[in-house]
């Protein structure tokens, strides 16, 4: 049993980052990036707050200005004249659309701007600089000369989204592969796109040649499986993280069809050496393996000249870094390679470290403070993902990370430490109803502005954290939106309302029932008075288990706890009042209000993260500071800590049918 007196602590940093993504500049917030990134990440920013302190958070994130989706969706919206401003303009819109969205959800980030918008903007275009000059001349840089593909009806290069396809890659069904990935995070090369169409004229491109500069991520093959072991090792990290890095570490092979053999055999002896595994049972193509990505990728130009059909597996391929489009943060001039721009997805890796020091900027703070909470050895970073975007954050950031050294970035100091490898909080798709949605496709997902006209921030906030999107994919099932026979039957509740029910019911009613008694019986005052044992003994115990579950990220788990904590609470005060009237023995009364008002206050500091406003409203109402209150600095022994020199602390008079939520 947990002894009374205290309650195993876990250990945490005394700095954190929090990153959320960045969502791309082409479209307002959907519920997908509320509940599945956002939501999440600012629960947990909440939590590092109260647990170690505001200034030693940063909670970042902003729009992703650039890419291809972005250019796409700007090109269409002036060419079916609905917008007229600069592709500049048509990101800043969104981006302010998408703020909107984040304020009415409660997400308190530390900082919203975006890859090319304000302070965060100019760092990133200086961070980007340094980075990419750093890694050239570590000589992780290589100028390769690829395949674009080129619209000749159009007469235009195509960037990423213009061109649509299957994804080659061995395993993968997608049916959206674009230019060099596909829609599932599958990375590969754009000659191997199966089938790839123009999406401006419909034709079949050309594939021309381009020159860029790339990454050798297979260079670190052995580190990354290394880094991937200490992730599946790792309790606190899910397990789809390494399992999903993982696949991107097997050795280059192509699966050609069994039915192709003859024509392969004729091309055998031009091909590279290679290791031959005939297909198993069942299976329909057989294995060949190469010892480097270069010898299987001179293989696969000669066997797809040949006319062969086959796939790649999923190995490590050179990751780019720059892009011939126009719209992008600017590259250095390199050997004299000019007129490049950056990638979106290499410079949105570490774009938090720029959004990070834009933060210290505003704070006055010295320039290399950025180091203390990316490089710092008591500092950890949190990085809230997709689990379809693992491959980006899971294994070409952890190389970059291993590539670079803080002192290349900016001004070295005496005291610098390797960037931190990163904790992944890697989550499942949330899906409307039972289907994948996307604002992109014939299924569309409200917008967060859509759901708001008919939830509260609060009840969705407590929804999609006890979703369990950390363990599966769900479905999002809103009554709201269903059809209007669904939506006028009252047998049939609203799931969105499950979690809200227990804040409403319960909870409420829990900080009514103590300022009520205050009010009617102690003249707006609660006792200070040291909590019976049940009720101290309880208090520790969801303390511990809270911390515990929060270290995992397992907001489910967090949610089941609080369920039955605060119903306990609940209980616990409903059978002492009762029992205190039907005795009318004042002590008990006031004991009774003493054990309620306590853990009223345990109940909020850990309802905090989930549905802020409530909980801050409580904490108003009692009349004790925020910054004391939602503090885990305590022994939680007693409410009197917060109050040390009094015996009773007066509370607010509270108005009839106050409700908190």
């Amino acid at each position: 049993m947990q002894d009374p007196s205290t309650f195993t602590r876990q250990t945490w940093p005394k700095r954190a980052v929090v990153t959320a993504g960045m969502p791309y500049g082409n479209k307002p917030l959907h519920f997908g990036h509320i509940a599945g990134v956002f939501v999440p990440a600012d629960c947990y920013a909440r939590f590092l707050r109260d647990r170690i302190g505001a200034s030693n958070v940063r909670f970042v994130s902003g729009t992703d200005c650039f890419g291809s989706p972005i250019n796409e969706g700007y090109r269409k919206l002036v060419e079916a004249g609905e917008f007229s401003g600069s592709i500049a303009d048509y990101v800043d819109a969104n981006h302010q659309a998408q703020a909107e969205a984040l304020d009415a959800f409660e997400i308190s980030l530390d900082i919203f701007e975006g890859s090319g918008i304000g302070l965060a903007g100019e760092r990133h275009q200086e961070l980007t600089y340094n980075f990419i000059r750093r890694l050239h001349d570590h000589g992780w840089l290589r100028l390769r000369e690829s395949m674009q593909f080129y619209d000749a009806q159009a007469e235009t290069f195509l960037n990423g989204r213009q061109v649509v396809g299957r994804c080659p890659v061995q395993g993968c069904k997608s049916e959206h592969g674009y230019a060099d990935e596909c829609d599932l995070g599958h990375s590969y090369a754009p000659e191997e796109l199966i089938a790839p169409r123009s999406t401006l004229t419909g034709t079949v491109p050309e594939m021309r040649p381009v020159a860029n500069w790339y990454f050798d991520l297979p260079a670190f093959r052995d580190f990354l499986r290394s880094h991937t072991e200490e992730l599946r090792n790792d309790p606190n990290i899910r397990a789809i993280v390494a399992q999903t890095c993982e696949e991107f570490l097997g050795e280059p092979i192509i699966y050609v069809k069994v039915d192709q053999r003859d024509a392969f055999d004729a091309l055998a002896s031009s091909l590279p050496p290679y290791v031959l595994r005939e297909a198993e049972k069942g299976k329909s193509s057989f294995e060949v393996e190469f010892s480097s990505i270069d010898e299987r990728d001179a293989a696969r130009d000669l066997l797809h000249a040949a006319g062969l059909r086959f796939r790649t597996s999923k190995a490590l391929v050179p990751f780019r870094i720059t892009g011939n489009i126009e719209w992008g943060v600017k590259a250095p001039v390199i050997d004299d390679v000019e007129g490049l721009t950056v990638w979106c997805w290499p410079e949105s890796l570490w774009a938090p470290i720029s959004f990070t020091i834009a933060v210290n900027d505003k704070l006055g703070l010295p320039e290399e403070a950025w180091r203390d909470f990316w490089c710092s050895n008591d500092a950890e970073v949190y990085q809230f993902i997709g689990q379809d975007n693992l491959y980006f954050y899971g294994v070409a950031q952890p190389a970059l990370w291993q590539a670079i050294q803080p002192g290349d970035i900016f001004a070295a100091s005496d005291t610098d430490h390797p960037l931190r490898q990163t904790n992944l909080i890697a989550n499942y798709h949330v899906l409307y109803g039972d289907k994948k949605a996307s604002s992109s496709g014939e299924l569309k997902p409200p917008t967060a502005a859509e759901m708001l006209e008919h939830y509260t921030a609060e009840q969705l906030r407590a929804h999609f954290l006890a979703l369990g999107l950390g363990q599966k994919s769900v479905g999002f099932k809103p009554k709201a939106f269903e059809p209007e026979e669904i939506r006028n039957d009252t047998r049939i509740a609203d799931p969105v309302l499950k979690e809200s029910k227990l804040l409403r019911n319960v909870l409420n009613r829990l900080a009514r029932s103590v300022l009520y008694e205050a009010k009617r019986n102690f003249d707006c005052k609660i006792p200070l008075a040291t909590p019976s044992k049940s009720a101290q003994k309880r208090a520790l115990e969801a303390l511990a288990a809270y911390d515990l579950t929060m270290k995992k990220a397992e907001f489910h788990a967090i949610m089941a706890q609080m369920d039955e904590f605060i119903r306990f609470c609940n209980k616990l005060w409903a059978d002492g009042i009762s029992q205190a009237e039907a005795s009318e023995d004042e002590s008990m009364r006031a004991q009774t209000l003493a054990d309620a008002a306590y853990l009223l206050w345990i109940c909020t500091l850990l309802m905090h993260p989930i549905v802020p406003h409530g909980c801050e409203d409580i904490c108003e109402k009692m009349g004790f500071a925020p910054t004391s209150f939602f503090d885990w600095n305590h022994d939680f022994l007693s409410l009197a800590e917060l109050d040390p020199q009094a015996q009773w602390h007066t509370v607010e008079e509270l108005e009839p049918r106050y409700d908190f939520f």
